[in-house]
């Protein structure tokens, strides 16, 4: 009996003209999720993609794990293959479905025929192979409102499915789909879950890490990389540079008005984070902001960073309490790395009294102390290490 993983496109059914580009960039996606496991034929068939294992050895378990992190996936499910004939679909039903209906209580039946010239109706083939089953397995009721379990088949040009149930997919657009863009990731819990809201989007992520020895670790490194690890099962490798910013803030210590030592490091990581970005073809920067929530992200504030720059700026966090960032930070699993205690760049120097709502004009007037700004972003870019997180 020929076994197959069943995926549903979800807003991909949308696109209109541009559909068929989405799903051959899911397809794309799931090949490489899936390269290590064995070859397998992938097809599109009616807004429904199959994979189909051509080794005896495939791993199914692996395989759904990883096709449940593919951005671009609404739902997925294991089923088998019959033929278009309804003795082929009433022979295969009790014995495909015989593990799954001896642990389950009551199930029904839903049928989907997108070939209507198949003899059954949707509701007859519901009859018919509920009957099988019933008889087959006289422990089972049928329950049509709340069921433990769902049997589908579906009628379709080539061949008919039968699969017992599905799963939620991570949903979204395929990765690849909006272009590329790059996120500033320091260590905290808010830029990873920005980075895996706007991947979700279909953005291709670049990452920009800002680190200040001594001040900050080489473990605050390594906690980034493994946070982006974790962003990295839904979106894909992840091009991280890493900048020397420890000079940088020294002379901000040394040249800057206190109040403003927060504002101007931002500008200041802005304006790095634009030209590295356009190095590598980005076309926006993403950021981990919330409004309101720190003295740096009030709306005045906001608008005296985004002012050095002239790409877009995404926040995808803007409207979001911190119980909102939190409670999806632990449905990605970064949570508990988020909160190791090993600082970022952002907690050094951190003024007593930060300013918070800047004035036009006022950024620029403390920035006048650092004569040697230009020199100084060079020389960060310049000694910039880059790695890819997979």
């Amino acid at each position: 009996m020929k076994e197959i993983i069943l995926i549903k496109g979800g807003e991909l059914v949308l696109k209109g003209l541009n559909r068929k580009n989405f799903e051959n960039t899911l397809i794309t996606n799931i090949k490489r999720k899936l390269r290590d496991l064995g070859q397998v034929k992938i097809e599109n068939l009616q807004s429904t993609i199959t994979i189909e294992p051509v080794d005896e050895d495939f791993d199914f378990e692996t395989a759904l794990e990883r096709v449940s992190y593919v951005f671009g996936i609404a739902a997925f499910s294991r089923a088998c293959i019959c033929e278009k004939t309804v003795e082929d679909i009433y022979a295969k039903a009790p014995v495909y479905l015989k593990d799954t209906l001896l642990n389950v209580r009551s199930f029904k039946v839903e049928a989907k025929r997108s070939d209507k010239g198949f003899p059954l109706k949707s509701p007859e083939i519901c009859r018919e192979v509920g009957g099988i089953l019933l008889e087959t397995f006289p422990h089972l009721k049928v329950d049509v409102h709340n069921p433990d379990l769902v049997v589908t088949v579906e009628v379709r040009d080539r061949y008919a499915f039968i699969r017992a149930g599905q799963l939620h997919g991570a949903g979204g657009l395929p990765v690849g789909t909006a272009g590329k863009a790059s996120i500033l990731i320091s260590g905290g819990i808010d830029s990873p879950v920005a980075a895996y809201t706007m991947a979700k989007r279909g953005l291709v992520l670049n990452a920009i890490h800002f680190a200040s020895p001594p001040y900050t670790s080489i473990r605050a490194e390594q906690k980034v990389k493994a946070l982006l690890s974790k962003v990295a099962k839904y979106s894909g490798p992840i091009n991280l540079a890493i900048v020397p910013f420890t000079e940088i803030q020294e002379e901000i210590g040394k040249n800057c008005p206190e109040d403003y030592f927060t504002l101007i490091m931002r500008r200041i990581m802005m304006r790095i984070a634009e030209r590295i970005s356009r190095e590598h073809h980005s076309l926006a920067l993403i950021t981990g902001e919330s409004l309101g929530q720190v003295a740096s992200q009030t709306l005045p504030a906001i608008v005296e960073t985004d002012s050095v720059v002239n790409m877009p700026v995404l926040r995808p966090l803007i409207g979001m309490d911190k119980d909102e960032i939190i409670r999806i930070s632990k449905a990605i699993d970064t949570f508990e790395t988020s909160i190791l205690p090993y600082e970022d760049c952002c907690t050094v120097f951190t003024p007593k009294h930060p300013k918070t709502k800047p004035r036009p004009g006022q950024c620029e007037e403390a920035e006048k102390g650092l004569t040697s700004m230009e020199e100084l972003i060079s020389r960060a870019i310049d000694d910039t290490v880059y790695s890819v997180v997979e």
